[in-house]
């Protein structure tokens, strides 16, 4: 079952689609800027530092649910004491001197592509408040705050959103996608900054709920209905242009808005046999499928490829739940964190992250593609009487490959028992510049608030070392 989603959370796009215009905001086909011409483009370009600016034409982001450790998986610490080690070791990677967790093989032989960054910090130990700094690259206010959802002052847009907002959907797909569902806190409460916050609903990233590791995921959930000849839908189609224009007449409401949204992402769908063809995971060999793994998750790294080598700009891949596993099969390993990863988390994330790298670099897509390996925090340096670690936001890794990152690198270090940053210390703020430098996008770039009022997509710094 493939379905459309919009988020559910209220925005304060709260304008009619004319104020929005004459404010300069979204038009059609995305947000219609000045600070986007030809002009401003070419003088970011010699403003951007590095070979690396623009290298990438579409970055593939993974949300990994729940928090991954630092210790057992970009940063481990093998002198540390046993009650902040672990029961697994460090092997030695394609980089001499560089070692990762013994639950990383694949990935292993992979580093010399990679960069390391071992001293992110938000400061933030709650997963939605955290989270939302991690995709937005501002802080929540206030922070530590647990199941919050998208309300004042927090509508800051996610960089997904931006993405979306600067580069115009080609085709008849969207310029961002997320797969295959939003992040959410136990009650199904979203978290705040996945979407496009006060840019309006118009630049949401497309929402796609599925499960392409299913056995009945098919494109034919997105045809047409076998009794509906193209004729009969295009006249369908017809009659609802008519009905939105005469809603426009009347101006319609907020929910009217999201419907005509929401209506014309699933025309696109139904329409685009370019589009559709997108989401054929039968058109892969089965090898290919294999190699990914059968997981939701590895199928879904797999569907963004083919979205990125269909022309999206931006795929974020959210870990989902896995029914009957230690701490719901996400990475938020209060309990059991050692049974956990071995038997769940890391041969799974293991498997698909090293199969979507070398498939990029078979491909020649992976100079062309940055991949963003991150979750919304770490792990507490000890563990807790259940044999698992805590929320820990002070410390812990992020890795980016492709897309003109320099591989081989690490940055950043953390201490003895990777509790606090010792060196090269990186903020959220830090690494969306890094995203959109690579894209080739001026991370001063200005987009219009609702009000008019210009302000930069970042106010991080790009990650040179990295890039």
């Amino acid at each position: 079952m493939l379905r459309v989603l919009g988020h559910g959370a209220k925005l304060c796009d709260g304008l009619t689609r004319r104020e929005w215009l004459r404010v300069g905001g979204i038009g059609l086909g995305g947000l219609s800027l000045a600070a986007l011409s030809a002009g401003r483009v070419a003088e970011a370009s010699d403003r951007s530092r590095g070979g690396s600016f623009g290298r990438a034409k579409s970055a593939i982001v993974f949300g990994l649910l729940g928090g991954p450790p630092q210790q057992e998986t970009w940063d481990p610490k093998p002198d540390s004491p046993a009650e902040a080690r672990g029961e697994f070791t460090a092997i030695p990677t394609s980089v001499p001197g560089t070692h990762v967790g013994e639950l990383m093989p694949r990935t292993a032989r992979l580093v010399h592509h990679i960069a390391v960054l071992r001293a992110m910090v938000t400061g933030d130990n709650a997963h939605s408040s955290s989270g939302y700094y991690m995709l937005t690259g501002v802080p929540h206010q206030p922070t530590n705050v647990e199941n919050v959802t998208a309300k004042a002052p927090n509508y800051w847009p996610s960089v997904a959103g931006i993405v979306r907002a600067v580069r115009r959907d080609g085709g008849r797909l969207p310029a961002a996608i997320t797969v295959p569902e939003h992040i959410w806190n136990d009650g199904n409460i979203p978290w705040p900054g996945q979407d496009a916050g006060f840019l309006g609903k118009r630049a949401n990233p497309w929402l796609i709920q599925c499960d392409p590791g299913a056995a009945d995921f098919r494109v034919p959930d997105v045809a047409l209905p076998d009794d509906v000849p193209l004729m009969r839908f295009d006249s369908r189609q017809g009659l609802l242009g008519q009905l939105n224009e005469h809603l426009d007449r009347t101006q319609r409401s907020r929910a009217g808005d999201d419907y005509s949204t929401l209506s014309g992402q699933v025309l696109d769908l139904v329409s685009s046999p370019a589009a559709r063809r997108a989401f054929d995971l039968d058109k892969e060999p089965p090898a290919v499928r294999d190699r990914y793994g059968r997981t939701r998750f590895g199928q879904s790294c797999l569907l963004a490829r083919r979205l990125v080598e269909a022309g999206v700009a931006l795929v974020q891949v959210n870990w989902t739940r896995i029914k009957d596993q230690p701490n719901q099969g996400m990475w938020d390993t209060h309990s059991k964190n050692g049974e956990a990863l071995k038997t769940c988390l890391m041969p799974i994330m293991d498997q698909a992250y090293s199969a979507l790298l070398e498939d990029l670099l078979q491909r020649g897509l992976f100079d062309e593609t940055l991949v963003v390996w991150m979750g919304e925090f770490g792990r507490t340096p000890k563990f807790n009487a259940a044999a698992g670690r805590d929320h820990w936001g002070y410390v812990f890794s992020v890795a980016l490959a492709g897309g003109g990152v320099r591989g081989g690198v690490v940055h950043g270090a953390s201490d003895r028992i990777a509790a606090h940053p010792v060196d090269g210390a990186t903020t959220p703020a830090d690494l969306s510049a890094t995203v959109f430098h690579c894209l080739g996008i001026d991370p001063e770039t200005e987009l219009l608030d609702p009000l008019g009022r210009p302000f930069p997509i970042s106010r991080g710094r790009v990650i040179e070392p990295a890039v």
